[in-house]
């Protein structure tokens, strides 16, 4: 018996702008959405394809009354893949993300960022052949 990892779910004020915001820097889609809920991926899960091997997560944001208070348990990490990483944070930076402090110091390779709820997420080195 095993189990799979099929979505994170992210709490959130709203949903469609998280969506949004997360569809842009990732390149996904909105694959459903009901009243106060909104799922993104880079693709359409099925029961077969969940199954048969273990698929990219989705991501699921979902409406809830209060914000957030606190530093999150557990973020996300992009790495950029056709650009250098100081390209990608100032793209981010336009899409509405924010630089921000978690107490992760000077001397590190990646950038930490806040989405616009101010869930912090990483951006690492970029993947981006090098020339």
């Amino acid at each position: 018996m095993t189990s799979r990892f099929t979505e994170l779910v992210v709490d959130c004020r709203d949903p469609e702008v998280l969506a949004a915001f997360w569809c842009e820097v990732m390149d996904f889609r909105v694959i459903d959405r009901s009243e106060g809920k909104v799922e993104i991926g880079s693709w359409v899960p099925t029961v077969e394809d969940v199954r048969a091997r273990q698929m990219p997560p989705t991501l699921l944001f979902v409406q809830v009354p209060e914000g957030k208070a606190v530093k999150n348990r557990l973020h996300l990490d992009v790495s950029p893949i056709d650009g250098s990483t100081e390209d990608e944070v100032t793209r981010l930076l336009g899409l509405g993300a924010t630089k921000t402090d978690v107490g992760q110091g000077s001397d590190r390779n990646w950038v930490v960022m806040a989405d616009p709820e101010g869930n912090e997420f990483c951006v690492l080195r970029t993947l981006a052949p090098q020339n």
